[in-house]
């Protein structure tokens, strides 16, 4: 029998959570080491490297995700041609971007002591050869990016967790030790830019494994198809562009106007990463399902899946964002130790709630990917994106690194306001009401949590209760949202669900096998009926 769309998603999405959770538990093990062996000045050069270039990514301009939907939508129609004629055009595409980011990255190298004017001058040499070395590695991965929208067309994202994750524990492995022993910035440099490209050969192997069939070749490549594919990647181009105004120029911000506050912002947005990957790891599954679903015509059903992802979502987000705003400062101490954590947990918590507002509509805009209306959204990012520079720099101007991320905060919710009042009435081949989105998908979760929140603040208002008693408090809110989770936050049959698989878990194995055997038989004999009462028997029952 043909796999369901949910059990594709699940599967995806599963992979897509062990290479957020490799990738986060990587960015968290290595700050400790590398604050603890570098002075603050040196971490956060080293910082603002990885910052710098990592802007070359933004020139890959989502055509990652558009091969990917063009793979999933050419296997669904059976119009192999034009899809790889759509990978062929988006590799010449992307060389030439390659090219345009090592040109940039040159200049910027040349005018670094312009920008970063506040930075030791004795770092200079070190950060230009770093930047060099990283931001070249990543300026040659950009053509590389149309194997894994490849991968992402086939659903194969185990592919790509297997991949990202072991060049992430590599390259830790190599930055820790040569950390501490004393290879400064430009040996961490060289060392992250070898695994890169090691990586990025990996890529294309597997992709002539995986996926024989798309031909790459030189006479595929067209204007026509080129000008198709940018058309789609206008509008990716655009929110690119917009999280560079975001969350891409934060930490370049700070390290303009108050460097000395960068090696304490940059562990701030260390954690914040972590909840914002793990958003986008699981829920970029989605893209390829909601494109077959839009091939259908299945408009409802979009919608239905959006309105669950992000309720979903919101759950992710909350429960990992609130320990590290309601303990901010435990949490930066046992991580990278007091010093910085007296620093940095007011950034923390600042970021954290920035994006629990922003990343609340990431499901929503993976659906826009997947189902190619990303074009009619294209207004409210870049909104966003530009009352979030404006404000950041004129209140990083005044209050530092503080107004940065207070800038932030606000465009956060400029976004989530374009969403509700004029994108989700624009896209009318998602179907479901802002209503229903804001009640169901939004004010639930949000709710559901408030009995924790209360808790704590309570604890905090009465100085005078004994250790015990304050946790004692904290421990009953957290026991009365866990309530409040499994009685109002669950809708529909999600409850009866997680009955049914804890039940199933705690089956022997016999029973399970026995289970599995009684819904084969019923499958069969439903397919076995269906294809007696089919206009054309010869069709018989699919595999």
């Amino acid at each position: 029998m043909e796999k369901s769309l949910g059990t594709t998603v699940a599967k995806n999405a599963v992979a897509n959570v062990a290479r957020g959770t490799v990738t986060a538990l990587v960015a968290l093990a290595v700050p400790p080491f590398l604050t603890r062996a570098l002075p603050p000045a040196q971490y956060g050069a080293w910082s603002l490297v990885l910052q710098l270039a990592a802007y070359v990514w933004y020139l890959e301009f989502g055509i990652q995700l558009v091969v990917g939907r063009f793979v999933a939508h050419g296997n669904e129609r059976h119009e192999f041609e034009h899809r790889d004629r759509i990978v062929s055009t988006a590799l010449a595409v992307l060389t030439a971007a390659c090219l345009l980011a090592m040109i940039l990255m040159a200049v910027l190298i040349v005018l670094l002591p312009s920008f970063f004017h506040k930075m030791p001058a004795g770092l200079y040499p070190d950060v230009r050869m770093a930047l060099a070395l990283v931001g070249g590695s990543l300026a040659i991965g950009l053509p590389a990016a149309v194997f894994n929208g490849i991968f992402m067309g086939l659903q194969r994202y185990d592919i790509i967790a297997a991949i990202v994750a072991g060049s992430r524990i590599f390259s830790a492995i190599l930055l820790v030790v040569i950390a501490r022993y004393g290879g400064g910035i430009p040996g961490m440099a060289l060392s992250m830019a070898i695994v890169n490209l090691t990586a990025y050969i990996l890529q294309w192997l597997v992709a002539r494994r995986y996926a024989p069939d798309i031909r790459i070749s030189s006479r595929l490549v067209s204007r026509d198809t080129g000008r198709e594919l940018l058309g789609q990647c206008v509008s990716l181009g655009v929110w690119s562009f917009s999280m560079l105004l975001i969350s891409g120029l934060d930490l370049t911000l700070v390290g303009v106007f108050d460097y000395d506050k960068t090696a304490f912002y940059a562990v701030a947005v260390t954690l914040v990463t972590f909840a914002a990957g793990l958003q986008h790891y699981v829920f970029n599954a989605m893209m390829p399902s909601a494109a077959v679903l839009h091939a259908r015509g299945a408009s409802r059903e979009l919608g239905r899946m959006v309105i669950n992802a992000t309720r979903y979502g919101m759950f992710l987000l909350l429960f990992t964002g609130l320990p590290l705003v309601l303990a901010a400062r435990p949490i930066l101490t046992i991580w990278v130790g007091p010093g910085y954590a007296t620093q940095a947990a007011i950034f923390l918590r600042i970021l954290v709630l920035a994006n629990v507002v922003r990343l609340s509509a990431v499901p929503y805009s993976v659906t826009l990917i997947g189902t190619g209306q990303q074009r009619l959204v294209i207004l409210t990012p870049i909104l966003e994106g530009v009352s979030n520079l404006l404000i950041s720099v004129v209140a990083g101007y005044y209050w530092g690194a503080f107004g940065v991320a207070f800038g932030t905060l606000c465009g956060a919710f400029v976004g989530v306001g374009g969403n509700l009042f004029y994108n989700i009435r624009r896209t009318t081949e998602v179907q479901f009401g802002v209503r229903e989105y804001i009640r169901e998908s939004l004010l639930r979760p949000v709710l559901c949590t408030l009995p924790l929140v209360c808790a704590w603040l309570i604890q905090l208002a009465m100085t005078d209760l004994q250790s015990s008693m304050r946790t004692s408090v904290v421990l009953f809110g957290g026991l009365a949202t866990a309530y409040t989770l499994w009685r109002w936050g669950l809708v529909g049959t999600e409850r009866e669900k997680i009955r049914a698989i804890s039940h199933f878990s705690t089956m022997s194995s016999k029973a399970r096998a026995r289970l599995h055997r009684v819904v084969e038989i019923e499958a069969d004999a439903a397919c076995s009926s269906n294809w007696k009462a089919a206009d054309d028997p010869s069709q018989g029952c699919a595999n």
